[in-house]
């Protein structure tokens, strides 16, 4: 058995502060630890209240611990503040036991208490730490999320769940598949898995479900933690919005297919307006120049408005720049309508060569002519009607000569091949008439 005199040396040799007291809270023994922790000597706190090491604000923690001491039972663990002789305070933890005499009666506390000092500023340091990420993490723009080494997630920030409008429960482990686009699901947790199990840093594509319901891309990219000796501790990733971007690039891809095509059919045209011209013309360049030049005109509107839709006053606007003065002698009338980007080719070449001819034969020709163009749309729904009227007066008349040459061709092939209509041309006495008709739907274009 241990005795006394060891006792007394064991509690005076601890690095813990070993006090006893009396079922009213005086100091019955204060060891070397307990100096050095409050600094007081025990010739000062021995018969005193140990209440003198308590702030004000806590003197009803020594009313809980005595009670609990009276009813014989033991306070495992307190973690507190008390006051040094210099009036600090000390964090510490403290273990209250009963103290019984030989009889079994309760007749004071032992207490041990420890400097936890440096482990509050570690929890405090390591509170900061994780306040610093969590504000962080929750105010990227990407959703982010961290799984264990094998892949199961048990993080997520804040932007995550305002996204998926999900709650951590919903989502802990493997439940982020319930966000997944059943199309894509399979393929992604296929991929996922292999990243995980290889251990390496990976990324993934795919579309996930907003707490409105629609799916938008992202892009996933995981990055695996690992421990000095190269093992996987867990796995941090984020979730980059990519929608618009993927967007962009399938528009981009669909505008360079249009252009390429656009530029097929524009050389077609080309080689076939200098076959024609060539053959029928003996004013070969200035005709061909004029040529190219309405064909340039239409590709500018049509680039302007990034290959849209198109008004067709301003796509008639165009065709009619280069008369100069003599678009003076030109009366334009019809309602605003925007004509689709695919038939403006065929209306502006039409067009085009309307007024070549008009300014060469007919009413551009001398000064007293007119050209009025009109347009109008009938009828309702599936049955609406588009036509467009080019009408000259006050010019000489103009005969049709024999076999149409590829001017008249382009003027009614062109557009009646193209928009799916019927054209009409006239050689009136007074002044050459031309009439296309054809389904609206081939010509104009739907609201937004």
């Amino acid at each position: 058995m241990l005795t006394a005199d060891l006792f007394a040396a064991i509690v005076e040799g601890s690095d813990a502060a070993i006090i006893a007291k009396d079922l009213d809270g005086c100091v019955l023994t204060w060891n070397q630890a307990a100096q050095n922790a409050f600094g007081w000597t025990a010739a000062e706190m021995i018969g005193q209240p140990i209440r003198r090491l308590i702030p004000a604000d806590r003197q009803a923690e020594e009313d809980e611990i005595l009670a609990t001491i009276r009813r014989g039972e033991s306070v495992d663990r307190l973690e507190t503040v008390r006051l040094h002789k210099d009036g600090s305070l000390i964090p510490i933890a403290v273990l209250v036991s009963p103290i019984r005499d030989a009889s079994g009666t309760i007749i004071g506390a032992s207490k041990i208490a420890r400097d936890i000092r440096d482990e509050v500023q570690t929890r405090t340091a390591l509170r900061e730490s994780e306040a610093r990420f969590e504000l962080m993490a929750d105010n990227i723009t990407q959703l982010a999320w961290i799984g264990d080494a094998e892949g199961s997630l048990y993080w997520y920030n804040r932007r995550w769940f305002d996204y998926t409008g999900t709650t951590l429960e919903e989502m802990a482990g493997w439940g982020w598949e319930k966000v997944h686009h059943p199309d894509h699901v399979d393929r992604v947790v296929a991929h996922v898995k292999e990243g995980f199990e290889i251990g390496t840093e990976w990324e993934e594509t795919f579309p996930l479900r907003g707490a409105d319901g629609q799916y938008r891309w992202f892009l996933t990219r995981a990055v695996p933690l690992k421990d000095e000796a190269g093992k996987v501790v867990c796995w941090f990733g984020t979730n980059t919005d990519v929608t618009e971007l993927r967007d962009a690039e399938q528009r981009i891809e669909v505008l360079m297919m249009e252009v390429s095509h656009r530029s097929k059919n524009l050389l077609s045209v080309v080689q076939s307006m200098a076959r024609r011209t060539a053959s029928t013309s003996e004013d070969f360049i200035p005709r061909l120049e004029r040529r190219i030049a309405a064909l340039a005109a239409n590709q500018d509107v049509l680039v302007q408005r990034n290959w849209s839709p198109v008004p067709l006053r301003e796509l008639i606007d165009a065709q009619l720049l280069f008369l100069e003065q003599a678009q003076n002698q030109t009366q334009i009338n019809g309602p605003d309508v925007v004509i689709q980007s695919n038939t403006a080719e065929a209306l502006s070449m039409a067009l085009h060569e309307l007024a070549t001819n008009a300014d060469k034969y007919g009413a551009y020709s001398v000064p007293g002519g007119l050209v009025k163009i009109t347009w109008d749309v009938g009828g309702n729904g599936a049955d609406a009607e588009f036509v467009l009227r080019w009408t000259e007066s006050g010019g000489p008349p103009v005969p049709q000569n024999g076999e149409p040459g590829f001017g008249t061709r382009i003027i009614r092939d062109v557009p009646s091949g193209r928009l799916r209509g019927e054209v009409e041309t006239e050689y009136a006495p007074q002044g050459f008439r031309f009439t296309l008709r054809c389904p609206a739907a081939n010509v104009l274009a739907l609201p937004e």
